[in-house]
């Protein structure tokens, strides 16, 4: 059944939106993030301190479009007022691992008695700390923090191994928005 169908995101105060033809641009206090949102039947406006999503005449398809738009949207609001954050655990049962960041690069050495250093590549715009056996990855984008934590997470991959064993590695304890 088409109906009109209208969805509407708040800004926080101190975040700025502005549209150029598709891409959004959200500017706050932590930093600044654009995404691209693109469906011929969906609209998104800017009016006042609200975003709007709108479809004229929308079926259960455009519907569907406009959470996943929505969410995308309030994801940006949240990221750019207070950063997306993901927490790592590293566990060395084994061997002693050493964990650091070095320019755009972390680098763990050790891992399983490993000689060649495991290497991961950090984005643009994600920072990582590590301090202890924690690393701390944040960003204002939440899929860029995510695909660096996921990336760090597959680098300490065990293979060929007893996995009930070789519990070693590098595990996300805390996701963005939520505990595990």
């Amino acid at each position: 059944m088409k109906q009109d169908l209208i969805k509407e995101v708040a800004l926080n105060p101190g975040v700025t939106a502005h549209l150029d033809r598709n891409w959004l641009h959200l500017k706050g206090p932590k930093g600044e993030v654009k995404r691209e949102f693109v469906y011929p039947k969906v609209a998104v406006t800017i009016s006042g301190d609200k975003i709007v999503i709108s479809s004229k005449q929308g079926t259960k398809r455009e519907k569907t479009i406009m959470g996943s738009f929505f969410s995308h949207i309030r994801n940006m609001v949240s990221g750019v007022t207070k950063l997306h954050a993901y927490r790592l655990k590293i566990c060395s049962g084994h061997f002693p691992m050493n964990v650091s960041v070095s320019g755009k690069e972390l680098v763990i050495k050790n891992f399983l008695g490993e000689t060649v250093p495991r290497k991961v590549e950090l984005l643009d715009g994600v920072e990582v700390k590590v301090s202890g056996t924690e690393i701390a990855v944040s960003s204002v984008d939440k899929e860029l923090a995510g695909q660096v934590a996921a990336k760090i997470e597959q680098a300490c991959r065990i293979t060929n191994r007893d996995l009930r064993v070789f519990q070693d590695g590098c595990y996300i304890v805390e996701k963005a928005g939520k505990g595990i």
